[in-house]
């Protein structure tokens, strides 16, 4: 069955030891093949991948797709397979190492790996390590150059394996919350303030998360609650500037400087569970903010910058919903919580640090 592409199960990754592919697409298979080759890729059925147009087959299963990348037209055809294949072959024209990163940042955690062919022996290394983890397979030719360049990055990636990198990727059904302190308030200056106005109406106890770290994003309250001096906007979160992360209903993040109308972010409750809802529309105005500190249990700092305004509120804990003029150093904040960085929006077992 192909794997979800909206609700990943929970897994466990680890770094793979990186394969080396002998191309052997154009010329035949050398009788004597370098020790550093695992396997080899025809056009013929003789090796151990072939391909049969743009199909991969092993085993006489096709088993993936290869993919000449040019453009991003080229780039949106290969994501079309992620998740539905277990093996992607790549082949660059200009661009090599945006597209290599994107692939990788994609493809975690899908099952789907991938394979990039490389004819430059200065682009082994940053392609075996691109986004720190590399790709899954080396594609090259019988050449001594090329040889030598991958036996080094491969025994590199060895060395790393011993690290065993684990990370899960959440149920988006259900989000575990926790609390944690706040440490510090401050002044956030003056901004663009982003209002998400959603088609659909937020229930009490509901809102999204948000922050200034993808390693802990806050639970901002909608504005559901009535005040003395305004009425309550309940399809409406005041989200914060431009540069916060925000949870998407894909589980991906997205600033919200990226956000259009249309889009689907996730809306989450104080017990964790989701649903997804589309943007109507996106008020930005400039407006003075608060930020807002609090450490998770990583012992990294994080903040959120959110509107100074009596209406802007966040989960401080389960049933309890405070305005950020209100909160106190030693007040709690609702925070989904992650070990994880980002790329492009998706989680990446990479070393990254926000600050």
């Amino acid at each position: 069955m192909p794997l979800s592409k909206r609700r990943w199960k929970s897994t466990r990754y680890e770094v793979i030891t990186l394969q080396i592919w002998c191309d052997c697409r154009f010329q035949p298979i050398p009788l004597e093949l370098d020790s550093v080759f695992d396997y080899t890729l025809t056009k013929n059925r003789d090796g151990d991948f072939s391909l049969d147009g743009d199909k991969l087959i092993h085993n006489e299963t096709v088993v993936g797709h290869a993919y000449s990348i040019e453009d991003n037209d080229g780039f949106d055809k290969f994501r079309n397979k992620i998740g539905l294949v277990e093996w992607i072959v790549l082949e660059f024209s200009n661009w090599k190492m945006i597209p290599v990163e994107n692939a990788i940042a994609e493809c975690e955690g899908t099952g789907t790996k991938i394979a990039v062919i490389v004819n430059l022996v200065e682009d082994v290394n940053g392609i075996a390590f691109a986004l720190e983890k590399g790709v899954d397979a080396i594609i090259i030719k019988n050449d001594d150059d090329l040889i030598q360049a991958c036996s080094v990055v491969k025994s590199q990636r060895m060395e790393n394996t011993s690290e065993d990198i684990k990370y899960s990727i959440e149920y988006l059904g259900n989000l575990n919350l926790s609390e944690f302190t706040i440490t510090n308030i401050e002044s956030g200056g003056v901004g663009e303030r982003y209002c998400i106005d959603l088609i659909c109406l937020i229930s009490e106890g509901e809102g999204m998360l948000i922050g200034s770290s993808s390693s802990s994003m806050g639970l901002v309250h909608g504005e559901v609650i009535e005040s003395e001096f305004v009425p309550s906007r309940p399809f409406r979160v005041n989200a914060g500037p431009p540069h916060s992360y925000i949870l998407m209903a894909d589980g991906k993040t997205k600033y919200l400087s990226e956000l259009n109308s249309g889009d689907s972010v996730m809306l989450v409750s104080e017990n964790g569970s989701t649903r997804s809802a589309n943007i109507g529309r996106l008020k930005i105005e400039k407006r003075p903010f608060l930020r807002i500190y609090w450490e998770n249990d990583y012992q990294i700092s994080n903040s959120i910058f959110l509107q100074q305004a009596e209406t802007v509120r966040i989960l401080s804990r389960v049933g309890v919903v405070k305005s950020v003029t209100e909160l106190k150093i030693g007040d709690t904040i609702l925070c989904h919580e992650s070990n994880h960085s980002r790329h492009i929006g998706n989680k990446v077992a990479i070393n990254s640090k926000e600050v």
